[in-house]
């Protein structure tokens, strides 16, 4: 069964960094999976942030997040990492990470099929 789980939110100033955590169960980076970090504000749709092809490693990142996040990964932990440097009021949300089995291009939240719960990043201007 696959499984994830989201970590690492909290309250940040504007400038400031956090580091997000997706612990992945039921599958490996060696297998034929894409996993996505997704956010959604309060009254807006749900949006792709970044999204790897894990078994080539291949990337995306939203034009918002450019030059700003970094997804890293520790295949020993099976977890993926979303790294969030300078920081915006405009980046707080809730943050899911979410995996579809195959290997996609596309970064849009209906695409995947297993969803991990939500973390809140709360950006402070």
């Amino acid at each position: 069964e696959v499984q994830l789980q989201a970590s690492g939110g909290g309250l940040v100033q504007a400038g400031g960094s956090l580091r997000l955590a997706c612990a992945v169960s039921g599958f490996t980076f060696d297998d034929d999976y894409t996993i996505g970090w997704f956010r959604q504000a309060p009254g807006k749709l749900r949006e792709g942030v970044a999204c790897i092809r894990v078994r080539s490693g291949e990337l995306y990142y939203a034009n918002p997040v450019k030059g700003r996040f970094t997804i890293s990964r520790d295949n020993a932990k099976n977890t993926l990492y979303l790294q969030m440097n300078s920081l915006k009021p405009e980046d707080t949300a809730v943050y899911y990470c979410a995996a579809l089995y195959g290997s996609t291009w596309y970064c849009m939240s209906e695409l995947y099929d297993y969803w991990g719960q939500g973390t809140q990043v709360t950006v402070s201007s």
